[in-house]
């Protein structure tokens, strides 16, 4: 036997024999705080019978399903004209535009509004903005009101007011 292999043995048997020691003062704990202990369960609640439902919705729509609402297919008289040719400043979301002045040119004023490029486009009372059909019905110096088209869940139009107010200088700017 080496002296490596003899080493170990008697350090094993140390340590078995330090863990197989009498552990009297636990037994007297766990005896003391379990003298009092009573256990209790709840009864199982009483299951009810399964009744089955019958659906019998099949003639509406599914309402996990999501529906594509085409423009110009309502008979609503708000629709917009899906023939209308696009201007530049509907391909944003209103709330990425941003006014930063305007500009008058005889009696004709122009809002001054940024968009996310940086690009700074110059609309007038008319014009159209957002991605909401939005039409600009009036522009003062601190902002520019629109008339939106937005499509309920039904597929109905209806018209919204909206107002793109000029940034501020320390801020991003505010929409409403």
């Amino acid at each position: 036997m080496t002296p490596r292999l003899a080493l170990l043995m008697v350090t094993g048997a140390a340590l078995l024999t330090a863990c197989g020691g009498d552990n009297q003062d636990l037994r007297a704990w766990m005896a003391e705080q379990g003298k009092n202990v009573r256990g209790h369960l709840d009864p199982l609640p009483q299951l009810k019978p399964y009744e089955p439902f019958t659906y019998n919705a099949f003639d509406l729509p599914d309402p996990f399903k999501p529906r594509k609402i085409q423009p110009g297919k309502s008979d609503n008289k708000l629709a917009p004209d899906p023939n209308r040719r696009r201007e530049p400043l509907e391909a944003y979301p209103l709330e990425s535009l941003n006014m930063v002045g305007t500009l008058a040119r005889g009696k004709t004023t122009y809002a001054l509004i940024r968009t996310p490029e940086k690009d700074i486009y110059q609309v007038h009372i008319g014009n159209y903005l957002g991605q909401n059909y939005g039409v600009v019905t009036e522009i003062s110096d601190s902002g520019v009101k629109l008339k939106e088209l937005v499509q309920d869940g039904g597929g109905d139009w209806t018209e919204r007011t909206s107002e793109l107010q000029l940034q501020q200088p320390n801020n991003q700017g505010s929409r409403r």
